[in-house]
């Protein structure tokens, strides 16, 4: 049996929902919708979906790098909004991510995340060399 990593990102709701940030099985690492809060469980700026989505992808940066991994090896992103017009603004942030790398990709709007004030939230898988 494969082994299975869970990687905590700190979030004041992994323990309330009962999630990981990202979990790694053998060479495959899937991380969860990330929202826009920063180390201390507080919301970034608000209003501003680019700098909500550079909050999410440096978040998720954080935890592929503690399962082993990098942004290098994302090959797929899951961008979910709010309001689908903020996706012009959403995709030029992960573009500065993934511009050279090119992992698939999903913009989709939602009607509402957990916390209100929250524009974006992203998931990425990732698969690394063994």
């Amino acid at each position: 049996m494969m082994k299975r990593e869970l990687i905590s990102g700190g979030s004041p709701y992994e323990d309330i929902v009962g999630f990981s940030r990202a979990v790694r099985v053998g060479t495959y690492i899937t991380v969860g919708g990330t929202a826009p809060i920063d180390a201390n469980g507080n919301t970034v700026g608000i209003g501003d979906i680019s700098v909500q989505t550079k909050q999410c992808l440096e978040t998720i940066k954080i935890a592929l790098e503690k399962a082993g991994s990098s942004l290098n090896d994302v090959v797929r992103t899951r961008l979910l909004l709010t309001n689908i017009e903020d996706w012009k603004a959403a995709a030029k942030v992960r573009a500065s991510y993934f511009k050279i790398i090119k992992p698939v990709d999903t913009i989709m709007q939602v009607s509402r995340f957990i916390n209100p004030d929250w524009l974006i939230e992203i998931e990425v898988d990732a698969i690394v060399a063994s």
